[in-house]
């Protein structure tokens, strides 16, 4: 709740601009959870302090730059970024290696599923960047899919429960706790798929 009330105050005095500062800081990996900017983003044009439909819009282009920002250094960079400390520090080799052979496996479906991972999505852009297998905008056409069900989650939530932070607070929590289930059903379906897909080859071979 702290941290809320904090970004509240520096948004109330910054407007769109400190959201969209916030919003690249988040994409890069550094420790500001994004949901928590969302709402604060929110919370503000709920109290009159912004629109909260160009709010929307403008966290939805400060998600997609930030995003956009990760998978273009590890285009540029590749391997070569393993070397820098901060870089270093989020992506260890041994967690690149993982993250390379899960994208060359499953490709988009991770794309999409790592914007709902706070903890993975940093390490899974510079990768997927480094790799080479996708394009910029094929990136931002599935990064954008899965933000347009995270983002507006946060700002409208913010916004209806800027006058009662008891109400959002419980809000907040549901939400986290949806999409992990949005998530887990997500998981299911990639798993069933493989299945699927594993069955019709053995069939295949016999």
């Amino acid at each position: 709740m702290d941290l809320l009330e904090r970004l509240i105050t520096i948004f109330a005095e910054n407007g769109y601009v400190a959201v969209w500062i916030a919003l690249t800081i988040c994409g890069l990996g550094l420790p500001l959870p994004e949901d928590v900017t969302l709402v604060a983003g929110g919370v503000i044009a709920g109290l009159g302090y912004a629109n909260v439909h160009a709010m929307f819009a403008m966290c939805m282009i400060g998600v997609l730059l930030g995003d956009a920002t990760v998978f273009l250094l590890g285009r540029r960079y590749g391997n070569a970024m393993l070397k820098w400390r901060w870089i270093a520090r989020l992506l260890p080799p041994e967690r690149f290696e993982v993250v390379q052979h899960k994208f060359a496996r499953y490709g988009n479906r991770v794309l999409f599923v790592a914007r709902f991972l706070p903890g993975m999505r940093t390490t899974i852009y510079l990768s997927a960047g480094a790799t080479r297998r996708v394009s910029l905008l094929r990136f931002l056409l599935i990064d954008a899919i899965a933000a347009l069900i995270s983002v507006p989650v946060w700002v409208y939530l913010g916004y209806f429960g800027a006058d009662n932070h008891v109400w959002l607070m419980k809000w907040m929590q549901r939400g986290q706790n949806s999409m992990w289930l949005l998530l887990g059903l997500a998981l299911l379906c990639v798993l069933w798929l493989w299945w699927r897909h594993r069955r019709q080859r053995i069939s295949q071979d016999d």
